[in-house]
């Protein structure tokens, strides 16, 4: 097949470009569930990510006080404003034109989206990073995805994705949606998911969280104390431990060891054989705390 014939596909009129990710959701059963799920009220300000043709978008409208539409392709933004024109509709439909990961998001009570798929990681986090805090999100996503954000600890999905978004939010799969349902079909199974920031969020510095996150799922299956010997990972603590010395104004020990120092961290707490696939969001917080009590930082 032809490469242009792989990437687009027309339909109605439209020439989708499935390599933005566009597979519009056809269903209105499934359409008409995420909207129940979601219970939006008539004083909402929806944010709505990729409307597509605005299938869902025509639903939400006499639901709610507004839908604030984020399109990165031109076309369908024109056929979404024509669904609306002329109708008392389009005065609560407010179009954003371009990238929702280079957009600020507007303020917004509530987010519903059946969202491109290569965007979901990074649209996440920019989501429950968002503040001040929404309501909740139902968003549709590839069904390894949404598997992920749900995972235990101790599963062979649990990942760094996991415990950053269930540290942010509480995670539900409502229902799957097989590929059928779209158009043109995906090459996955999708599940819709509800996302509920938890507010007031952890006390912690997220960037330095995650910082401690990466150096541990590099390898999800080895012991802390192998985590922790690895050179590049010394010299990152190492120099950071200087940094909080010199802020702090304190004297670094002249046989001081970074390596020993984070043995006896970890010994002080019994985590040297902890494994970070079957740790729970209470055990990290537990070792970011320790490490921070003795001037140890990740960001």
């Amino acid at each position: 097949m032809p490469k242009k014939a792989k990437e687009t596909m027309q339909t109605q009129g439209i020439r989708f470009n499935t390599t933005l990710g566009q597979h519009i959701l056809k269903n209105p059963l499934i359409i008409d569930n995420m909207l129940e799920k979601a219970a939006l009220r008539s004083t909402d300000v929806v944010l709505e990510v990729g409307p597509g043709t605005g299938n869902m978008t025509v639903k939400m409208l006499p639901k709610v006080k507004k839908v604030v539409a984020c399109e990165i392709d031109t076309r369908l933004v024109a056929e979404l404003q024509k669904r609306v024109q002329n109708t008392p509709m389009q005065y609560r439909l407010q179009i954003l034109v371009g990238d929702v990961l280079k957009t600020d998001l507007p303020f917004f009570d509530i987010c519903v989206a059946n969202l491109p798929y290569k965007i979901s990681s990074p649209f996440v986090f920019k989501l429950l990073l968002h503040r001040p805090f929404f309501r909740c999100a139902v968003l549709m996503f590839q069904k390894e995805f949404a598997d992920r954000l749900v995972a235990k600890p101790g599963s062979k999905m649990y990942c760094r994705l996991s415990v950053n978004t269930q540290l942010l939010a509480r995670v539900d799969i409502l229902m799957k949606v097989g590929k059928n349902n779209f158009r043109p079909p995906p090459k996955v199974e999708s599940s819709v998911v509800r996302l509920e920031p938890r507010n007031p969020p952890p006390p912690i510095n997220y960037k330095e969280w995650d910082g401690m996150l990466r150096i541990l799922f590099v390898r999800k299956n080895k012991t802390l104390s192998a985590s922790f010997k690895q050179s590049s990972t010394l010299e990152l603590m190492e120099k950071n431990y200087k940094v909080y010395c010199s802020v702090t104004n304190t004297e670094l020990p002249k046989d001081f060891s970074v390596k020993q120092k984070v043995e006896e961290i970890l010994e002080s707490i019994d985590y040297l054989q902890k494994r970070p696939r079957t740790m729970d969001i209470d055990d990290f917080l537990l070792l970011l705390l320790e490490f921070n009590s003795k001037g140890f930082h990740f960001s």
